[in-house]
């Protein structure tokens, strides 16, 4: 009979994981956690809170639709707006009437969020963990506590880029669609006779959305001219990653997808470029999409993606920085192709 991955003792564990590496050639630490996260994944959409949660953005694409060839290790997850601020939202809306309203949606979203999260998902995911005997603490953290942090004990680590931790990070002011339900599986599954695996059946944002929303937040920090986080260069992988795959002539012909993403991002996520301006969403959808950047900007990136090279975050031979780069400028060139209209592609 078989049995479960986390029923086993630390030494069998670690004995799996070493099998599990030499049959997928995957670092140990970075299985170990792919352990986590489906269990986390499985946690919550096995529970009341399924129904509202949509999980979204590169892990999604690495275990839902097997697009990205890269480890990704922690779970952004959506909470239906509609849920969160539905006396203001008035039941089915989900987008403000103006700026003036959305930052008041957005208060509300900000005050709310955290107090759902400490008053339902910390208490759930702890029975869990209390149930399956399963030693992982649990925090919140995040400047706007909108992340549950789930730290296990790690039987291996790695060079410290993926720490023994898997992020839970919540958003509430979007309904996550178009989004379906796709089955979620460990990297190890199959690989170890003799034991099962956690596996999970989340809801999922669907690869339209998830790019749209990568490529305008690649366009919007090219407009700056300037990283504000370390561990972004795996959305610059991801962008690269949706294109050399079988959905991107659909993801870039969802034309509704795309204003979708720039009407919501325009309300809740209003920004500036270098010179003050404020960045147009719907000119970045429809024709106008940079997401290669420069200067120090392109120095800061080419760092954290040689960070990801070197803690093995990367499945098989990634791309030198200098080549993904013209990747995307691929991307970029043939989004932007496809926002034009059919007779002006025509000519061109």
């Amino acid at each position: 009979m078989a049995e479960r991955f986390f029923a086993l003792n630390r030494d069998d564990q670690r004995e799996v994981l070493e099998q599990a590496r030499a049959k997928t050639d995957r670092p140990t630490h970075l299985l170990e956690k792919d352990v986590w996260v489906v269990w986390a994944l499985g946690t919550l959409f096995e529970s009341p809170l399924a129904a509202d949660l949509t999980f979204k953005g590169g892990t999604s694409l690495s275990k839902a639709y097997k697009i990205i060839d890269r480890f990704s290790e922690d779970i952004d997850l959506t909470y239906d707006i509609r849920k969160l601020i539905g006396d203001l939202t008035g039941g089915e809306e989900f987008l403000p009437a103006s700026r003036s309203q959305a930052s008041k949606w957005t208060k509300a979203v900000r005050d709310r969020l955290p107090e759902w999260i400490a008053a339902e998902v910390q208490p759930l995911v702890k029975a869990a963990l209390e149930r399956e005997q399963l030693e992982a603490k649990l925090e919140i953290g995040g400047t706007e506590r909108d992340k549950l942090l789930l730290h296990y004990p790690a039987i291996k680590q790695g060079t410290g880029y993926v720490p023994p931790v898997v992020t839970l990070e919540f958003g509430g002011r979007s309904t996550g669609e178009p989004h379906q339900v796709l089955r979620v599986a460990c990297d190890m599954d199959g690989h170890v006779e003799g034991v099962t695996f956690p596996s999970a059946s989340p809801l999922v944002m669907s690869v339209a959305r998830t790019f749209w929303e990568k490529a305008t937040a690649a366009h919007v920090y090219c407009a700056q001219g300037r990283i504000r986080s370390e561990r972004y260069a795996r959305h610059w992988h991801d962008l690269a990653a949706i294109m050399r795959s079988t959905h991107f002539g659909a993801v870039i012909g969802d034309r509704a997808v795309a204003r979708a993403v720039a009407e919501h991002k325009s309300y809740f996520f209003c920004e500036k470029d270098a010179g003050g301006e404020i960045i147009d969403y719907f000119l970045a959808v429809e024709g106008a999409l940079q997401i290669v950047p420069e200067g120090a900007a392109r120095e800061s990136l080419a760092s954290d993606y040689a960070s990801m090279l070197e803690d093995e975050v990367m499945v098989g031979n990634a791309l030198p920085f200098d080549q993904l780069m013209q990747a995307c400028a691929e991307v970029a060139a043939r989004s932007n192709a496809a926002a034009k209209p059919s007779d002006e592609r025509q000519k061109a």
